[in-house]
């Protein structure tokens, strides 16, 4: 799905918020029938995770397993950008030199990252700022599963350990399964074959 605040053709498009993306987030589900008794499986890939941790908060009981994409559960009041000044409505996408140092851009072609920059839509600044409210521990009882690409599973789980703000709240999952796809940050990209079976795989999983 879109989250509202990336669609280009919305004109409002920079004013969206996370409550915005929560609320999508729910309309999505709704439409494809998840239900307390008919779960989903969420799927969710880098900054997705401040939207989809705070529906994991909201409404565990509509998700049967998350799978993070080189990516994780936030901590209650972190957020993206916080520092980002109020007057800057949004953010583009950097220069590739900046965002290599940001996020590991291995596998991707010269062709792909052309394609990545003609297609990027600038990240809306409330949704940046805002910190996420959460207070509901069963979104740590979801089976979940951590799909480890730019930093291998062995170091991040010794991170979570070691408290490091990033990864602290992996430590809390009571079901957790990790899976190494050793690539850059883009694995829809560089790896999309591994990464899809690795997305069925966990699809599958009863727990």
């Amino acid at each position: 799905m879109t989250p509202p605040g990336l669609d280009p053709d919305d004109p409002k498009r920079a004013e969206r918020t996370l409550d915005d993306q929560l609320t999508a987030i729910l309309d999505v589900l709704a439409r494809n029938g998840a239900s307390a008794d008919e779960p989903a499986i969420v799927v969710a890939h880098s900054g997705a995770n401040f939207p989809v941790t705070l529906h994991l908060d909201r409404h565990p009981e509509l998700v049967r397993r998350v799978v993070w994409v080189d990516s994780g559960p936030v901590a209650p009041g972190s957020a993206f950008a916080a520092d980002l000044p109020e007057d800057v409505r949004d953010l583009p996408l950097p220069p590739f030199d900046v965002l290599s140092q940001q996020a590991s851009l291995e596998g991707l072609s010269a062709e792909v990252l052309a394609l990545f920059r003609a297609r990027a839509v600038p990240e809306p600044g409330a949704v940046l700022r805002q910190p996420v409210g959460l207070g509901n521990d069963a979104r740590r009882r979801i089976p979940t599963t951590l799909v480890c690409c730019s930093i291998p599973s062995a170091q991040l789980l010794d991170l979570a350990r070691g408290g490091h703000p990033m990864f602290a709240e992996v430590a809390d999952l009571e079901h957790l399964d990790v899976v190494d796809l050793p690539t850059g940050h883009w694995p829809m990209w560089s790896r999309p074959r591994d990464l899809a079976e690795i997305i069925r795989s966990a699809a599958s999983r009863t727990r």
